[in-house]
């Protein structure tokens, strides 16, 4: 119960669109799954770096510099609109779903950066992170984006235990599996469907690139 509790969590955190979805979507429809999962794993082995990070009190940093959290936001912010203008690029190359993988992938990369440079990934690890294998409980649930509150209270499990982190990124790598998957299921399928994604992916990046950035500077004035 305790590692299908983490798994739900992880997959809670892991699919809700954002720029690391949207590097994934471009990815598994331009270049294959292969590419997709490997996007994927880019953030994936960032969150188990900022674990073990955060375990060593490296992490700390972020809140004992106050120049370091508009920093990150400001290259955060840059990087997406520049993923944001790769993106236009390949909806507008893109025909039709291919997946040969003649293009070089350049998934891991991208969200590996994106994942150092964003700080609500890297808060989320110097609190609730760490706290899964501190003794006490987790509403987990509650930390679902926009929905969290709606749902707070329908799934409180007790932390502590190391299947509960185990099923955490069990359920992170499920996601980076099945999503490119799903998204090059339906590729093969719907010709347009490629460049539809790579142009909605382009505007998720280059929206939470504007965000990111304008936070940045708001924090640094």
């Amino acid at each position: 119960m305790t590692a299908l509790a983490g798994v739900v969590f992880g997959l809670a955190l892991a699919a809700p669109p954002g720029p690391m979805n949207a590097i994934i979507a471009e990815e598994s429809v331009v270049s294959g799954w292969r590419a997709g999962f490997r996007a994927g794993l880019g953030a994936m082995v960032a969150d188990v770096l900022f674990f073990v990070l955060t375990l060593a009190g490296v992490v700390t940093v972020i809140d004992r510099y106050q120049v370091v959290r508009p920093a990150l936001y400001l290259a955060g912010g840059l990087l997406m609109l520049y993923f944001a203008v790769g993106a236009i690029r390949a909806a507008r190359s893109a025909a039709s779903f291919t997946g040969d993988g003649q293009r070089a992938s350049k998934g891991f990369r991208k969200t590996f950066a994106l994942s150092l440079t964003n700080p609500y990934q890297i808060g989320f690890w110097l609190t609730v992170g760490v706290g899964l294998l501190e003794s006490g409980s987790l509403d987990v649930l509650s930390y679902v984006p926009a929905a969290g509150d709606g749902l707070a209270g329908l799934l409180v499990v007790q932390t502590g235990s190391p299947a509960l982190l185990f099923g955490f990124f069990a359920g992170i790598g499920l996601w980076i599996v099945t999503y490119p998957a799903t998204l090059v299921s339906i590729g093969r399928r719907v010709d347009r469907f490629a460049p539809a994604v790579s142009a909605l992916s382009a505007v998720v990046l280059a929206g939470f690139g504007l965000v990111f950035f304008v936070v940045g500077v708001g924090q640094i004035g």
